[in-house]
């Protein structure tokens, strides 16, 4: 198994692929974190501010100026917990919490980009747009084949400035064109959109020899198409050769059930607003939601 997975039902994309027995790639932030002591600063969400000149502070120190927006400082498992918008200081004081930050509000295009890193230098770069639901949560996820520039110029500075060392995948959160969050890993939830086998074999490359080499010259879009249901809400786990069924309509590259029948529900990272059942990746976004709407009825969500 090349990969580390938390997540049992993203192993998919990962367990038939050959890897050097000595090889890690993780794709989780506490495994980054052991694994790559030297760069754990990248996690403190108040540094990675300081490196871009954006006002912040830890919750005690006033802003100079509202609205902000807080969240913690560390966040490993993710998925926007604890995070808010204040409004005024009367807001910030009676939400102040330990171990939590308040940082500028940013405007403009939310994007989370993965890139292939060889000693601070992108090598392979794509992107991805979460469009809204409610509540924190996302209807689907767009991963573009056209590149980002302007951004790509920004963050590549970025990464040669302060990862000059580093050799791997890395993720970055953007705002308007500047890091909220930066993990020293991949997005797990759609190497299929990426190309599949063989771009996760380039992934293993690069951990192994420190070399991308991956041909995406005909790339598409992507979607990864959520289907959520109430907060704390677990359904039985769906008869496996419906998934299947599921799983092989037209466009559709993969089908993930997210949760573990055999955990309570609250031992699952969620957003607050609801509860992930499934994720469909594909290349249609039509065929995407009516796959969704089949795995709803097969779930008996409403």
């Amino acid at each position: 198994m090349p990969i580390i997975e938390c997540d049992p039902w993203r192993e998919q994309y990962f367990a038939h692929i050959p890897c050097p027995p000595d090889v890690i790639v993780p794709t989780d932030d506490s495994e980054s974190w052991l694994l790559f002591p030297k760069h754990r600063w990248i996690f403190n969400k108040l540094l990675i501010c300081e490196t871009q000149g954006i006002e912040a502070g830890p919750h005690g120190v006033e802003p100079a100026a509202y609205p902000v927006f807080s969240k913690p400082i560390y966040n490993m498992r993710g998925m926007g917990i604890g995070s808010h918008l204040v409004r005024n200081a009367t807001e910030m004081h009676a939400t102040q919490a330990p171990g939590h930050m308040w940082m500028r509000l940013l405007e403009g295009e939310h994007l989370s980009t993965d890139v292939a890193v060889v000693r601070g230098a992108a090598r392979w770069w794509r992107h991805a747009r979460g469009v809204p639901d409610h509540d924190g949560m996302f209807d689907y996820w767009i991963v573009y084949a056209d590149p980002r520039p302007a951004l790509e110029d920004f963050l590549g500075g970025w990464l040669r400035a302060h990862l000059a060392d580093y050799t791997g995948m890395v993720n970055i959160e953007t705002i308007g064109g500047r890091i909220i969050e930066c993990h020293l890993r991949f997005s797990d939830q759609w190497p299929d959109l990426y190309g599949g086998d063989a771009w996760v074999r380039a992934a293993v490359d690069l951990y192994a020899r420190g070399e991308w080499r991956y041909d995406d010259s005909d790339r598409r879009n992507g979607y990864s198409v959520v289907l959520w249901g109430a907060p704390g809400v677990r359904p039985a786990a769906p008869d496996a050769a419906a998934v299947d069924a599921v799983r092989k309509m037209p466009s559709v590259s993969s089908v993930q059930i997210t949760f573990d029948a055999s955990k309570p529900a609250a031992e699952h990272a969620m957003p607050p607003g609801g509860f992930r059942f499934a994720i469909v990746n594909c290349l249609d976004l039509e065929c995407g939601q009516t796959a969704r709407a089949q795995l709803r009825s097969l779930l008996q969500t409403h």
